[in-house]
């Protein structure tokens, strides 16, 4: 039986993690939440995954801003894999607020790493984003090792993880994988996710402002990944692949995790107002309108993409496809309103 150490367990995309580790393997996991920061335990307590084999699961309260203390890395004892998804992610918040936003990424990724030089795990991934490659222009889908051009503090905190794992993995040989990955969608996520926004405001019938280019022609486009394909791929890169060391290979294993369907920001707001209205037939009309990304979100980005061949050609497959992923997604909200504030 593996243990797994999980960093963000009960953040969105580590709840999901959870659920699938619980549901597909048979491993131990000790997650770490701060409680401080996005992390829910809702997320956690109310998951039929969880309250099934909680048994499994030991969870410890930490900030991960500061270091582990040795009564705390004697709870956690032996792991054998580290997936650290903990961080701040909302892009709004790191710019208005930048510096408490990067030195929160930068130092809990200094934290897990310090702590991974003394448990020796066989494996680590680190998960990161597609944000990270900055604006794709149509056509271009960034492979893994393209250059870094992060456009505001998130994508740059989470380059700087980025490199700090990478010097880890070449000064002290720790067994780091990268993955970068795609806007997430699923059950449990922040109402301040644009996904979540848009639910809610199909229902209450509030304004939904769609990013566009400055003469509001054309709406930006994001890739589309359901949490749970993203914890499936990591728990396949956990059994599948083989970490290799410096200076057998010249810089750390990566692998983009895609999303199966690029959808532009306009065509997600009807597609998902369809799907409401399905549901309860009374809502108001969709309200929506363009505004000038950049005049709104300095530092935003258009349009982001990644090319997902490699995980591919090794032989893995996404389990959910994207329109019956977004269309349960939809149908959760609408019965678990208290998560759109509602």
């Amino acid at each position: 039986m593996k243990r797994l150490l999980l960093t963000g367990v009960a953040g969105f995309i580590g709840s999901h993690i959870v659920d699938e580790v619980l549901t597909n393997t048979d491993w131990e996991i000790v997650g770490i939440a701060s409680w401080q920061h996005k992390g829910m335990p809702q997320r956690l307590l109310k998951g039929k995954h969880y309250e099934e084999n909680k048994g499994r699961v030991t969870i410890i309260t930490h900030d991960l801003q500061a270091p582990l203390n040795p009564g705390q890395e004697k709870e956690i004892g032996h792991i054998d894999y580290v997936i650290n998804c903990a961080s701040e992610s909302h892009v709004d918040r790191s710019i208005t607020d930048p510096v408490s936003f990067t030195l929160n990424n930068v130092s809990l990724e200094l934290n897990v790493l310090e702590l991974c030089r003394r448990l020796k795990p066989e494996k680590i991934i680190q998960v990161s984003t597609d944000e990270v490659y900055g604006d794709a222009p149509e056509g271009v889908n960034y492979k893994e090792w393209s250059a870094i051009v992060p456009s505001n503090p998130y994508s740059a905190s989470k380059a700087a993880q980025e490199a700090i794992a990478i010097s880890y993995w070449r000064t002290y040989e720790l067994p780091i994988v990268i993955t970068n990955t795609m806007n997430n969608l699923g059950e449990k996520q922040d109402l301040e996710k644009f996904l979540v926004k848009l639910i809610k405001n199909s229902i209450t019938g509030e304004l939904t402002r769609i990013h566009s280019n400055p003469e509001k022609t054309k709406a930006g486009s994001r890739s589309y990944l359901h949490a749970r394909n993203h914890a499936n791929a990591l728990v396949w890169i956990l059994n599948n692949v083989e970490v290799k060391k410096y200076p057998e290979i010249p810089r750390p294993e990566r692998f983009n995790i895609v999303g199966a369907a690029e959808v532009d920001n306009l065509t997600m707001a009807k597609l998902v107002y369809e799907y409401v209205k399905k549901l309860m037939p009374n809502v108001p009309p969709l309200n929506i309108e363009m505004e000038n990304f950049h005049g709104s979100r300095p530092g935003h980005d258009l349009r982001y993409s990644l090319d997902g061949t490699k995980i591919k050609e090794l032989g893995y497959t996404y389990p959910k496809p994207f329109e019956a992923s977004l269309e349960k997604t939809v149908e959760w909200y609408v019965e678990n309103k208290e998560w759109l504030g509602l």
